[in-house]
């Protein structure tokens, strides 16, 4: 398996065989997309989280046992960050010039420089960290445990562990408000938990029926929604404070 991305004005992704770019500036007379370049990536190992550093604008994508680094405006491969077995996300400070890393095969995240890509150190989680993201609120990184059912708090300045939530589920993606709260599907319990970035406690726990086993999410800062893609084939939308 290997890696598609497709560029509308922004970037999003989805998976398939060759990382290919595709123009939409001609979309609405065309009719459709086209396919204007295509970007190997060399290597072995499955895939998995993209993440976009839209300042420094390279894309992060997880790779097997290393992260690939491309340059979104030249469309080519810059680098990459190795020795993060059994990757699945990558979180960006890039106001402290950091990269963060979820090595599920080791338990661990991996700290990175954003400019070298050189390894800074490692930091213990629970078992199997798989989503990964950082709290601009809190400046702390969120590792979700799926093998341990919570969140390893990083303090992104130091590295240093800050603390662990227990969710009490299986936990999958998350995203962050900016002001103090990070939300985290639990896809075994088809629910949402609302977690206090600061005093790193869970203070809402909301269904999210019909939508079964949620998956991906994403969060709309200025209207305070949230989007949920559930793996029962539909999208729950829900209020970030309600």
């Amino acid at each position: 398996m290997s890696l598609r991305f497709v560029r509308f004005r922004y970037s999003c992704a989805c998976m398939s065989l060759a990382v290919s770019i595709v123009l939409c500036s001609l979309c609405a007379a065309q009719g459709g997309y086209s396919i204007i370049k295509k970007i190997p990536i060399p290597g072995q190992g499955g895939w998995d989280y993209l993440s976009v550093d839209e300042g420094a604008r390279r894309l992060y994508v997880s790779h097997g046992t290393q992260v690939e680094v491309l340059d979104i405006d030249s469309l080519t491969v810059v680098g990459s960050v190795p020795k993060t077995p059994g990757v699945h996300g990558i979180a960006i400070a890039a106001e402290l010039g950091r990269g963060f890393v979820s090595n599920g095969q080791s338990n661990s995240v991996t700290i990175f420089d954003l400019k070298t890509l050189k390894p800074l150190g490692e930091v213990a989680t629970g078992q199997k960290p798989d989503a990964i993201i950082f709290d601009p609120a809190t400046s702390r990184v969120f590792a979700f445990n799926g093998g341990s059912n919570s969140a390893t708090v990083i303090d992104a300045a130091s590295g240093k562990v800050a603390g662990t939530v227990n969710l009490e589920g299986g936990p999958e993606f998350a995203a962050a408000d900016g002001k103090g709260y990070v939300f985290n599907n639990l896809e075994d319990e088809s629910t949402v938990l609302k977690i206090n970035s600061r005093e790193l406690k869970v203070e809402q726990r909301w269904p999210t029926a019909p939508c079964a086993s949620p998956s991906s999410m994403a969060m709309d800062r200025a209207n305070r929604r949230l989007f949920i893609g559930c793996r029962s084939k539909v999208m729950a939308v829900i209020d970030a404070d309600s």
